[in-house]
C-alpha cells in the first residue's frame, strides 16, 4: 500500500528549493524515481520520499542529460534530507515515542 499525504505535499510548496534555494512559486514535492522507494510504471513513490525542488531543478533531475545516474541519485538524496529537515523544523513531522 502506498503512503499518500496531500497535506505534506502542499506544505513543501512553501519551502525554498532544497537544491538551488530558489523561491519562485514553482517549488513542488518531487518524488523519488527509485524502485526501492515504491516507484513503478505509472506509480509515484511514497509521499514521504519527496524533495522540495523548483521547476528547473526538478526538470534537471528527471530529464537532464548533464548528470550521471549516480549524480542524480546523490542530487535527490541530498535534497530529500534537506526537505525532511525543513518539515521537522516547521513542526509538520513529529516523532512519536
Amino acid at each position: 500500500m502506498m503512503y499518500r499525504n496531500t497535506k505534506l505535499l502542499e506544505a513543501v510548496r512553501a519551502f525554498p528549493c532544497t537544491h538551488c534555494g530558489r523561491q519562485d512559486g514553482t517549488v513542488v514535492a518531487a518524488h523519488s524515481n527509485q524502485l526501492r522507494d515504491g516507484k513503478g510504471r505509472g506509480i509515484k513513490a511514497h509521499d514521504y520520499r519527496i524533495a522540495a525542488l523548483c521547476h528547473a531543478c526538478h526538470a534537471e533531475l528527471d530529464q537532464g542529460a548533464k548528470l550521471s545516474r549516480a549524480e542524480r541519485m546523490d542530487f535527490w538524496e541530498e535534497a530529500h534530507r534537506k526537505t525532511v529537515g525543513l518539515l521537522f523544523e516547521a513542526g509538520l513531522v513529529k516523532v512519536v515515542a
